[in-house]
């Protein structure tokens, strides 16, 4: 009895995990979008969530790593927000530049890919693949900043997919997405800000710029272009069918 109660369970949390649910209210699509927009805009707020962005730069360079075949050799996050991605391999070639290339695009594109998993109405999926992403992060912390950091992100998801109904998850979700898609683009600006001024002589965009000999203005340049169209197709997918429910 046991037994087939295990399965049913496992069966049951399958089911809601992989099924849909119904689309939100349009008002609720704006408004999570606004008050994303609003958290990256002002500084206050910026500098605390930040740290959200700032993981998914970091695993998005882990992930690159492994990818290519480099040894991963542990991820730090720090309290203003900066972080560190350290691997083995050769200091150039293709497999290093796309290591440097994945942080800056990595919080844009799974902006993007979680704007298409709630266009298909698959919110509790969506939570339940942050939470394992996270997992995977949490496992090559090295510092405890970056283990409290990691924890306590882990542990929003996990609290509103587990205790809070279905309409607080919806929220919860369009806002988580619409952060990544908006918070991915304002730190492109930012790197942009310190080259200028000389304080990010070894950021992605320089460090790629010395084993492509492209520029690293043309490499900043690219991260924003490409946050953009991420962010550029999101509000396709979501936004524009909520504004149209709103207006027609």
């Amino acid at each position: 009895m046991a037994g087939w109660g295990a399965v049913d369970f496992s069966s049951d949390l399958l089911d809601r995990v992989l099924g849909t649910q119904p689309d939100p209210p349009a008002t609720l699509v704006a408004v999570t979008a606004a008050l994303a927009l609003l958290v990256v805009a002002v500084r206050p707020s910026w500098r605390l969530a930040r740290n959200g962005i700032t993981i998914a730069h970091e695993g998005g360079h882990a992930l690159a790593a492994v990818l290519v075949g480099r040894r991963l050799s542990g991820i730090r996050l720090h309290s203003d927000t900066s972080g560190l991605t350290l691997s083995r391999g050769r200091p150039s070639g293709l497999g290093m530049a796309l290591t440097l290339l994945a942080g800056y695009l990595t919080p844009s594109l799974l902006g993007l890919g979680g704007a298409w998993l709630l266009a298909e109405g698959r919110i509790t999926l969506l939570l339940w693949v942050s939470l394992a992403l996270l997992f995977a992060v949490l496992l090559m912390i090295r510092n405890l900043y970056g283990l409290l950091s990691v924890l306590v992100a882990g542990a929003a998801i996990f609290g509103v997919t587990s205790y809070t109904e279905p309409e607080v998850q919806a929220a919860f979700a369009y806002a988580f997405v619409w952060f990544l898609l908006v918070g991915g683009v304002r730190p492109v600006g930012e790197l942009q800000s310190l080259r200028w001024r000389g304080r990010a002589p070894d950021s992605d965009a320089d460090q790629l710029a010395g084993i492509t000999w492209l520029p690293g203005l043309l490499w900043v340049g690219f991260f924003g272009l490409v946050n953009l169209a991420a962010l550029a197709l999101a509000v396709s997918l979501l936004l524009a069918p909520a504004l149209t429910d709103l207006t027609g």
